[in-house]
């Protein structure tokens, strides 16, 4: 890091206007600055000429290695700043995924629920069905079952009544010495007839 000459100049300019001062407006309060004594101007002299050796020095060596350091550290600055950028930018992208990854899984999952339940819901239709088929089926065939039973039953009645009234008329009679008096095809005929009367 140079300074720029025009500093100098500006200090040499100062320096060589002091010396144009009038040595009385100095020696009476600073002695130091009576222009008048020939040693003050060999003072000022080696001080500017010290000035520009120290200039000269700390320009070529101090200055640069000063400058190299501000500029590695603003460098290294620069570069934290743009890592610490990247990464923030790699977590907003970060953050925004995962919040997509969440609304994509969140609706798949309302998706996969809806078909579960769609196909439970099918599959509990379909057994319905299948269990009222089953149902109409068995009642068809204990109907049927029902009907045969009643059929064999009326078939059997003429049969049961003919043998339940002979045994009652038997045993009225029998005290009265009357068990023959009525024969069995009278007791079948009367029968049949008392049960076509019920069914008309």
């Amino acid at each position: 890091m140079r300074l720029p000459s025009r500093n100098l100049a500006a200090t040499l300019a100062v320096v060589l206007a002091l010396g144009t001062v009038p040595g009385r407006a100095w020696a009476a309060g600073m002695p130091q600055l009576d222009f008048s004594n020939p040693l003050l101007i060999g003072q000022v002299v080696w001080g500017a000429v010290i000035f520009a050796v120290f200039y000269v020095i700390l320009s070529r060596s101090a200055l640069p290695r000063i400058d190299r350091v501000l500029t590695h550290r603003r460098n290294r600055i620069e570069g934290d700043l743009d890592i610490a950028r990247r990464a923030r930018d790699d977590a907003d992208r970060a953050v925004d995924e995962l919040r997509r990854a969440r609304h994509d899984a969140a609706a798949q999952a309302q998706a996969n629920i809806d078909r579960v339940v769609h196909e439970a819901r099918m599959a509990a239709e379909a057994q319905t069905h299948e269990m009222n088929r089953r149902l109409h089926a068995d009642i068809a065939e204990a109907e049927k079952r029902i009907a045969s039973a009643r059929a064999e039953a009326l078939a059997s009645l003429p049969g049961v009544a003919t043998e339940t009234a002979q045994s009652l008329i038997g045993k009225l009679l029998r005290p009265a010495g009357l068990d023959n008096a009525i024969s069995q095809a009278q007791v079948e005929d009367a029968v049949r007839a008392g049960l076509a009367t019920s069914k008309g």
